[in-house]
């Protein structure tokens, strides 16, 4: 399954600019821009965390805001700015990058607590 789809304006959502979402089971592709077109990825499986935001104005036009907590480097927090159906876009990815991450093998550990004395060094005792 692939979604395909493009950032509206809020009022009447409308899809009068020039950004547009490709969400596939492996990517997420942000392609915006009308005279500098930029072309941007992120790897499902770099997606650690998302979250659903929709104002006042946006639940009215049946949109909402999808930010993405990713490991990538050049887009840390992926937000996919008013866009519908929002909801179901957001559980495709939450889906998807656990199924991505666990057919690369790859796992995401946090490090809490870990430097209890301050000085840069992993504490094991």
């Amino acid at each position: 399954m692939e979604y395909v789809e493009r950032k509206r304006w809020v009022l009447f959502a409308l899809p009068f600019t020039f950004t547009k979402y490709t969400i596939t089971p492996e990517q997420i592709t942000i392609d915006s821009g009308l005279l500098n077109q930029s072309e941007d990825d992120c790897y499902m499986y770099k997606v650690q965390d998302t979250e659903l935001r929709t104002t006042m104005f946006e639940r009215m036009s049946g949109l909402g805001t999808i930010v993405c907590k990713t490991g990538d480097v050049t887009h840390p927090e992926l937000v996919l700015r008013h866009i519908r159906h929002a909801r179901e876009i957001k559980n495709f990815i939450v889906d998807n990058s656990e199924r991505e991450r666990m057919e690369r093998r790859t796992i995401n550990m946090q490090n809490i607590g870990a430097d209890k004395d301050g000085d840069g060094q992993v504490d094991l005792f």
